[in-house]
């Protein structure tokens, strides 16, 4: 077998964890799982035990009597139904947009949401069992389903994404057991699993889509401060969730700065992860540096 062929053979991360050791290859999802699920569990220790640290759930939640936390995407679904807000709602809402323009909109998408779980599990099932092709959506269709869950809100007076609303879905099915919420997050598991490729959370959600918009001026980035040092090994694209978001930063293309700034980065941070050069890392949109490092100097510097 020659090297191409061995190369192409390696599972993505492969070299990475030759060059960086398992722990360090994997840091970022190890940090990105125990961020899902730490939060969730956050959740759930209330109704579970009765241990109450945090009411509610991530629409709407108030942590240990004193924080409240409100999602942005409610609120502006309930002004369209002509709901005016409590107060506390909109201290609520102001954290949590403050917050997401710091770390990136799309962060809550890979940092936090319990259906990336799901989405994620179904996309390494089906990359393990080999399902290639399916169904061909526009990314943009988000977006359209976004306006479509306002134009709802508007014409039935109710928040009637809350219906549907997979995230809802599974805070009900694990606090009440078995039922009609476990119908929608078993269908969103088995579209990504044989219909699409990131179907439900690269191409359907409107949550993603709304956090998307806040994204667009987050200072968070992921920045690719050693990007001439890349060897194509392609590990960061069969990775990211979101591969159109890589290739403008990497590639320079049109005079690109190493930095990702696409509004659709969840930072998830697997690119850093499975790069066994070290190409990205995570920093700020207003790094004065836009200098890159070529291979004989990042080898250099190692």
């Amino acid at each position: 077998m020659n090297a191409v062929a061995k190369k192409g053979a390696l599972r993505p991360g492969a070299e990475a964890i030759a060059e960086k050791g398992w722990l360090a290859a994997h840091k970022w999802l190890i940090l990105r799982r125990s961020s899902q699920i730490g939060i969730l569990l956050l959740f759930l220790v209330g109704p579970w035990f009765g241990l109450w640290v945090v009411k509610g759930n991530l629409n709407y939640s108030y942590t240990l009597g004193v924080l409240p936390l409100a999602d942005p995407y409610l609120l502006l679904q309930s002004l369209v139904t002509g709901q005016i807000p409590e107060k506390l709602a909109l201290i609520g809402v102001g954290i949590v947009l403050a917050f997401y323009l710091l770390v990136g909109g799309r962060s809550y998408c890979s940092w936090v949401c319990p259906v990336n779980l799901v989405t994620d599990f179904a996309n390494w099932l089906r990359a393990r069992l080999g399902l290639k092709g399916g169904a061909h959506l526009s990314r943009t269709t988000r977006y359209w389903i976004l306006g479509m869950t306002l134009v709802a809100a508007a014409a039935t007076g109710t928040i009637a994404w809350e219906m549907l609303n997979p995230v809802s879905m599974l805070h009900r099915g694990l606090i009440f057991g078995l039922g009609a919420a476990w119908m929608v997050i078993i269908g969103v598991f088995l579209f990504d699993l044989f219909v699409m490729r990131q179907g439900w959370c690269g191409h359907l959600c409107p949550v993603g889509a709304f956090y998307s918009l806040i994204g667009k001026l987050s200072v968070t980035r992921i920045r690719l401060p050693a990007r001439e040092a890349c060897n194509d090994c392609m590990d960061c694209f069969a990775v990211c969730p979101e591969q159109q978001v890589i290739r403008p930063a990497l590639k320079a293309i049109n005079g690109a700065a190493p930095v990702i700034i696409d509004a659709n980065c969840t930072n998830c941070g697997r690119c850093i992860d499975v790069c066994s050069k070290d190409v990205f890392q995570f920093g700020t949109r207003f790094s004065s540096s836009h200098l890159t490092v070529t291979g004989t100097a990042h080898a250099a510097l190692k």
